[in-house]
């Protein structure tokens, strides 16, 4: 698969983000501890072979860019059998090439929680790593191809769900309190209203789904919904969610299923901050080959 060339407005996106990511998190504790553990499985010349029972969270998930899922027990299994897994960059076919100078990649830390966030074209690369006490490892492996078709018309559906009632039942308290700032963010997409979803937006967000053709920063988002010109990243029904917390960090695995259409898998990572959970980054996945629902 060769990726194409990124529209300018994606590129000065990557610069922003590299730039800002960069001088965020300089110095900060625990950056270069979860790069190095991200270079070793994941740097130049490796594949998913390298990856261990070990180094993979029991609660680890795999999303390649056709929006296949798979498990611990699964990636476990598929690398028992050889058949690795594709970390997508450089084309599917080839599970071993991992590109020496990515377009971006740039390290965040939270906490228990570490991003890795790295780009290659029009490919969009999360993972997520949280520290146990045993160290570091991989809870979430999410890639994402911009362009692609989309799932569904945003205009098209409705918003009963997940804008008043979704079919998730939270635990704790803090997962009532993001289950309720998502719907308050879904709610404020479905209205164009900016100022409203902004109360619910880390000034760091950042986003990239198969329906749109480029990254979303807080600025772009916010203007596109004034607007009314950017698509994408809509209201789509909420089908299944889980949530796993890290002290101030919450991250929100759901799959998303328009009215007409392809399903989605959706990464969303949020951070408790003045007593208010915000969402900071969004990856969006179109799932091109149904399944059940996860």
């Amino acid at each position: 698969m060769k990726l194409s060339i990124f529209p300018a407005f994606a590129i000065i996106c990557s610069i922003c983000l590299a730039t800002c990511v960069t001088q965020s998190i300089h110095g900060a504790e625990g950056d270069q501890e979860v790069l190095q553990m991200d270079r070793a499985a994941f740097g130049p010349g490796n594949s998913s072979g390298v990856l261990s029972d070990d180094l993979l969270d029991k609660d680890c998930t795999w999303t390649d860019s056709a929006g296949s899922m798979r498990n611990k027990s699964e990636i476990l299994r598929a690398m028992k059998y050889g058949k690795g897994l594709s970390n997508d960059v450089r084309g599917a076919n080839d599970a071993t090439t991992y590109p020496s100078k990515p377009d971006t990649l740039v390290a965040h830390t939270y906490g228990r929680v570490g991003l890795v966030q790295e780009s290659e074209g029009k490919l969009y690369i999360l993972r997520v790593w949280v520290r146990r006490p045993q160290g570091w490892r991989l809870l979430v492996y999410q890639a994402v191809l911009i362009g692609t078709p989309a799932s569904a018309d945003p205009r098209s559906a409705g918003c009963q769900n997940p804008c008043r009632s979704v079919p998730f039942r939270p635990k704790n308290v803090d997962e009532s309190n993001v289950i309720q700032a998502y719907q308050a963010v879904e709610r404020a997409v479905a209205a164009h209203d900016s100022a409203a979803w902004g109360q619910y937006i880390a000034a760091e967000f950042f986003a990239v789904t198969s329906n749109s053709d480029r990254p979303l920063d807080k600025a772009s988002r916010m203007a596109g919904l004034d607007q009314l010109k950017v698509g994408g990243i809509a209201p789509f029904p909420l089908v299944s969610a889980r949530m796993l917390e890290f002290g101030d960090a919450m991250v929100m695995t759901s799959r998303q299923q328009p009215e007409h259409g392809l399903p989605l898998h959706v990464t969303r990572v949020w951070f408790k901050r003045g007593g208010a959970w915000l969402e900071a980054y969004s990856y969006q996945t179109t799932i091109q080959s149904d399944g059940s629902p996860r």
